[in-house]
């Protein structure tokens, strides 16, 4: 097994006698163990007349074993020892994976190995799943991602696996006269389900001999006799050099250039990555590139290379644009370009030094990796296992062993108009067919002569490859640290300025965050001054793009959003040039003198969307109004995009000017810099942001109060099948004691609220619980989206468990009670395991204005002294017919007619709520 020079784990790879392979993890210093199982078994082997039966049989795993014949017996078990759980069903594969407190690994071992040694398929509950097959189905049919997924399914070789309808519906699931579908998926099971199929992957603080002891766990998994999948073409002759036309629901317009290559197996591919060479030269971003060209053009916003879908004998190649409106009329340029580029690659790209560049930089990245949640690696690695060799596992992603130009000049050779699948998606395309099961509009033309006479023989265009990096640095940094400390500290505390140290001496990477937050009365004065505030930082980011493309490449990256007080700049990565990219960045911050017609794509994009938020999922609407209803300077989509219909590009520069002029900068820089680079650091900060300027107070944040203002609705309208309802509780005092509360009232409430609403009672595939706190209130939510029940039914049900939980709490045992309180603290207290999330925390924070850094121990304190009659009192006070409250809902077109939700008060206006309620300010 080949490892990071930085990596301190032990690892161990066993093979069972019936086959499965395991790789196991000893990681003393993971604060949560982790399981990942993957098995060689997708949507591709769903038999015809039961499309969706793989992605079927996932869901019905869980719910039930012979051992453990609760439903809900798995994920009551994993939350309440801190853990989470999830599963996928892919193509070719599916994956089930969970982490959970190191100390109740095994039983969470036990629970999880029965899911493929002896599962229930419980009738009743076969018949309730399909139902939440079939709302995951309803959920995306109007998103585009999905609908334009099918076309693609519909517009390649029928015989191909990939044609098949992957989700499940209650048509294709439904019992037929001949027999049920409890039949199909024990068939199924017992067919594809073998160990020889199976990867399993553990990680743990536990000893290598510990976890190859509960191996055994997973030994009575049967070994089956299971044929290999036949190997069939993607595309026949017909559905290559061809056109397809999509009509999308959103406003947005893309082309894509897709290659296919037959016979490539991924075990070919990874040690040399030929492909990735080729679209890091096709998608290379900078001065004089393809995008740059196009760009100045005004046909594209930017492209991606190097997508597409892959099986065991087949990858597609993407080149992805998102167009602007004058694109459109230019598609033929577009690829013609596209070509002049690909040629170009193949007359001067292949050469050694770029290959050895982008090896080193891989080589860098892994030798300097960070580690990643245990639960991401185990089911990452789960995967590998499938796919890479034994001793690659880890390091496959990251190699590129040799420079092979042959192999990647056959792949050059592969790539022409005659083999290119070109698809074009935008509003009022030319269709006259339509994709079943998500009704997309669509047209497959042919290339015509002059297109593939154009395309076969480019014009040379005035286009560049990439130089050899200036951001690059292979030399190993050699970092003192010597001003470490136990927290955070304020190394400048100045009016208007202040600047936090921490020199990380725990993970000792090379590797930094700078956060700068600028704040701006200005800024966030009205709605209009919000967007043109969004609108001048996405002018700013499309003008850095072309400069700051290759420090991105070099392993650098940055950010700029805005927030309720102006915005923030957060630029991350290796530390040794990443002041180097603030400095490309701050230099910019005020480049009003814009370019009209780059000033208009972007104000046009932006528009684009923000107004695209109303064709999002209702769940997701709801968050976005409530969002908007509880904090005043955070507007709704369609309320900015009315903002700067009329803003022009002469107003921008006064505009970003006035941002400055009485301005409040924090900064925040972590990471290996010593205490003396920081200061540099920061002197320049404050040197180009806040000297010449009038320094002022950070702007404050607004949340609106709802403290004796007993149940408020909000109708929310959108146009979908299906309503949703999100009901929103909040805290009005700030204390740990509220955070406790509030946090340990969800964890008790998660895994049976999904298991009740959503298991037993099937009102929806998105069901949930969680915590919602807000310029730093505690709050919490209930939320569902149902393609069956109507708003008031999806109220009374929401109602009905919080009537029902006083009861539940009563009922745990005292065991139960404690190893809740534990789990809970447990996973407040979890140790950062990388530099990202620890950075975060400190951010988030510095942003709370949790100075001394501890708000995590304080709560943790207050959570292990509470009682359950207090936490019973606090459940109660849900109930309470006064009690204060937020219901956002939305009415689904199937449940048209609907009258507003009962016994509360509506809210009209969110301006005039805004205008009328107290408010909360820090």
């Amino acid at each position: 097994m080949r490892t990071s020079p930085t990596d301190s784990r032990e690892y161990r790879t066993v093979t069972l006698d019936n086959g499965l392979k395991a790789l196991l993890i000893s990681d003393p210093q993971t604060p949560k163990a982790a399981a990942a199982l993957a098995i060689n078994v997708g949507h591709f082997d769903d038999p015809l007349p039961r499309e969706g039966l793989a992605h079927f049989l996932e869901h019905m795993l869980f719910l039930g074993t012979e051992k453990y014949p609760h439903a809900g017996e798995y994920q009551q078990y994993i939350s309440h020892h801190g853990g989470s759980n999830n599963a996928w069903t892919g193509t070719e594969f599916t994956n089930f994976f969970f982490d959970i407190d190191n100390d109740w690994l095994e039983g969470a071992l036990d629970r999880f190995s029965q899911f493929f040694i002896s599962p229930l398929f419980t009738p009743e509950l076969v018949d309730k799943e399909r139902q939440a097959v079939d709302s995951e189905y309803q959920l995306k049919i109007q998103d585009d991602v999905r609908r334009l997924y099918q076309v693609h399914k519909q517009t390649i070789n029928p015989e191909h696996p990939f044609s098949k309808f992957s989700v499940g519906s209650e048509k294709t699931l439904a019992d037929r006269p001949d027999h049920c579908v409890r039949d199909d998926l024990l068939k199924f099971y017992h067919q594809h389900y073998s160990a020889d199929r199976m990867t399993f992957v553990l990680i743990s603080h536990h000893s290598l001999a510990q976890q190859q002891n509960w191996l055994s766990f997973f030994a009575p998994i049967k070994k089956r006799n299971w044929h290999a999948r036949a190997q069939i073409p993607l595309l026949r002759d017909e559905d290559q050099g061809i056109i397809i036309n999509v009509e999308p629901l959103k406003e947005v317009h893309r082309l894509t250039l897709s290659f296919n290559f037959e016979n490539i197996h991924p075990q070919e591919l990874y040690p040399n990555k030929p492909l990735e060479f080729l679209a890091n030269l096709i998608g290379y971003e900078g001065p004089n590139s393809l995008i740059a060209l196009l760009r100045h053009e005004g046909l594209i916003q930017n492209m991606a290379a190097g997508g597409g879908i892959s099986g065991q004998n087949f990858r597609e190649f993407t080149i992805s644009y998102q167009l602007n409106e004058d694109g459109l009329n230019a598609i033929d340029t577009i690829v013609e370009a596209t070509f002049s580029l690909i040629q170009l690659i193949a007359q001067q790209g292949l050469e050694s030094w770029r290959y050895e560049e982008k090896r080193q930089l891989l080589k860098r990245a892994w030798h300097y990796q960070e580690r990643s949640r245990s639960i991401d690696l185990a089911a990452h690695y789960a995967i590998n296992l499938q796919q890479f060799a034994e001793e690659d596992v880890l390091i496959g992603d990251y190699l590129m062993e040799q420079f092979e130009p042959e192999q990647i000049q056959k792949f050059i050779q592969k790539m022409t108009p005659q083999t290119m699948r070109l698809t074009l998606v935008s509003p009022g395309v030319d269709t006259d067919a339509v994709a079943p099961w998500y009704d997309t509009p669509y047209k497959k033309i042919p290339f015509n002569h002059e297109q593939l006479k154009r395309w076969s023989n480019p014009q040379v265009m005035p286009i560049q490859l990439p130089s050899e990096n200036p951001f690059l640095n292979l030399a190993n940094p050699k970092n003192q640290y010597n001003d470490t400390t136990e927290v955070p500290y304020p190394l400048i505390d100045e009016k208007g300025f202040k600047l936090w140290h921490y020199q990380d001496g725990e993970f000792k990477l090379p590797k930094g965050h700078i956060y700068i937050s600028l704040d701006s009365a200005f800024a966030v004065q009205s709605v209009k001054h919000i967007a043109q505030n969004q609108l001048a930082v996405e002018i700013i980011l499309d003008y850095l793009a072309e400069i700051t493309y290759q420090a991105e490449i070099a392993g650098m990256s940055y950010q700029i959003y805005p927030h309720q007080g102006g915005f923030t700049l957060h630029s991350s990565g290796f530390s040794e040039r990443q002041f180097e990219l603030i400095k490309l960045v701050l230099d910019s911050r005020q480049h009003g003198q814009y370019n009209a017609q780059r000033f208009k794509l972007v104000k046009q994009q932006l528009i684009h969307t923000w107004l695209n938020q109303s064709k999002i999922k209702p769940i997701n609407q709801l968050f976005h109004q409530l969002t908007a209803i509880l904090q005043p300077k955070s507007p709704t989509g369609a309320q900015l995009a009315a903002a700067i219909e009329d803003v022009h590009v002469e107003q921008m520069s006064e505009f970003i000017a006035n941002i400055y002029r009485n301005i409040h900068v924090e900064a925040f820089i972590y990471g290996s810099w010593s205490k003396k680079q920081a200061q540099s650091i920061g002197q320049y900060i404050r040197r180009t942001l806040v000297e010449g300027n009038n320094p002022a107070n950070e702007t404050p944040r607004e949340l609106m109060n709802l403290e004796g203002l007993q149940t408020l609705n909000y109708r929310h309208h959108c146009q979908h099948n299906d309503s949703a309802l999100l009901m929103y509780f909040q805290s009005p005092i700030v204390s740990a004691k509220q955070t406790a509360l509030f946090s340990l009232c969800n964890q008790l409430m998660s895994s049976i609220f999904f298991y009740e609403l959503r298991t037993q009672q099937q009102l929806g595939y998105i069901v949930g619980n969680g915590n919602l706190p807000l310029n730093r209130h505690p709050g919490m939510l209930f939320y569902i989206q149902s393609p069956n029940s109507a708003p008031q039914s999806l109220l009374d049900a929401i109602d009905q468990f919080i009537d029902h939980f006083p009861k539940v709490l009563n009922e745990l045992s005292e065991q139960q009670w404690i190893e809740a309180k534990h789990g809970l603290a447990g996973q407040i207290l979890e140790k950062e395991t990388n530099m990202r999330t620890r950075a975060r925390r400190f951010w988030v924070s510095i942003a709370n204005k949790d100075k001394h850094f501890n708000q995590r121990e304080e709560v943790v304190e207050e959570l292990m002294k509470l009682t359950r009659e207090e936490l019973m009192r606090f459940t109660m006070e849900l109930k309470n017919s006064h009690r204060d409250r937020l219901i956002l809902f939305t009415c689904g077109e199937h449940h048209h007619p609907c009258q507003n939700l009962s016994d509360a008060q509506n809210i009209g206006s969110i301006e005039q709520f805004h205008a009328s309620v107290a408010k909360f300010s820090y």
